[in-house]
């Protein structure tokens, strides 16, 4: 086959360039999204790592086969032309090309499936928990049931989480509020801010069933390296082991009506030891005495009354 001419150094600077952002872009490691972040997180959590790793792979597989199928088809398409006096072969069938175009595509899918059957194993297995949390979706709210802790079972610790009260004033129309003003310690947090976050041990294997009492929502913190959908009548399980103490935050990932966008997830870690006085403290004020009623007030001024009418003296007619 003839052949026109192509600047040679153009297909180098296009892979250098391919593997630059690929670099670029698999580095990002942030526990909590960012703007302009393009990658997935590296996470918090000892299984996190796995899907920054399966993604960051299959994503290297999917480059390397984008520069290999246009690259091929760039140079088909410009130097071997017809204006060029390129004359096309009259062949239509090559048995080794055929089978090497088809081994090597199988050999991928096998490695790929190999990996991310291994990983998803290991996210399925939730025995040796520490530690339980039910996660419910609500429209739209979440709420969190403490389940038990190291064996032991944890007695009416729960609560429903929401949208901060900030956020909530400023998304409303013509709040007039500046949605940039709402931070936490500098960080800003507008529409991913709760009023009570779930708090969570570090170093500590954590099951969470999953499920809704409405309709499907998705249970997602970016940090923990997975999400789980959340579907009525279905109980779901998950776990994590926290490494790092911390605030993650997430959202929910399932479309869920119109509010979906108004209902995020924060994950509050903290040290064993700071975690198991919150637990303590919230067991005492869950399980504190019932105060006792106090008397209507309707009650308390008709006693009076009462009182003087059985004082007062009963007239009695006299036979004359």
């Amino acid at each position: 086959m003839t052949s026109g001419g192509i600047r040679p150094g153009g297909i180098k600077r296009a892979v250098t360039a391919a593997l630059f952002a690929l670099t670029m872009f698999g580095g990002v490691a942030l526990a909590n999204p960012q703007p302009g972040q393009l990658n997935m997180t590296r996470g918090v959590s000892t299984w996190s790592p796995e899907a920054y790793f399966l993604n960051n792979v299959a994503f290297g597989v999917c480059v390397v086969i984008g520069i290999l199928v246009f690259g091929a088809m760039f140079i088909a398409m410009f130097r071997f032309r017809k204006s060029r006096g390129a004359v096309a072969e009259k062949w239509s069938h090559n048995t080794t090309l055929e089978i090497v175009w088809t081994t090597i595509p199988v050999v991928i899918l096998i490695v790929l499936a190999y990996l991310a059957t291994g990983g998803l194993r290991t996210f399925a297995d939730t025995t040796g928990s520490e530690m339980t949390v039910k996660v419910t979706g609500y429209q739209w709210k979440w709420r969190y049931d403490y389940v038990d802790y190291k064996g032991k079972a944890i007695d009416k610790v729960g609560f429903m989480s929401k949208l901060d009260k900030e956020s909530d004033e400023t998304r409303q129309l013509n709040s007039g509020l500046d949605p940039n003003a709402v931070k936490v310690d500098g960080y800003n947090t507008y529409l991913i801010n709760v009023d009570k976050p779930l708090v969570v041990p570090v170093g500590t294997k954590i099951r969470f069933v999953i499920t809704a009492g409405d309709v499907i929502h998705s249970w997602w913190v970016p940090a923990l390296g997975w999400k789980m959908d959340a579907i009525p009548g279905i109980v779901n399980a998950a776990w994590t082991n926290i490494t790092e103490p911390g605030v993650y935050r997430g959202q929910c990932a399932e479309l869920c009506g119109q509010d979906h966008g108004f209902m995020p997830i924060v994950v509050k870690a903290l040290p064993k030891a700071e975690f198991e006085k919150w637990l303590a403290d919230q067991e005492a004020e869950a399980n504190k005495p019932a105060q006792p009623a106090a008397p209507a007030a309707a009650s308390t001024a008709a006693a009076p009354a009462t009182a003087q009418a059985t004082d007062a003296p009963v007239s009695q007619g006299h036979q004359g």
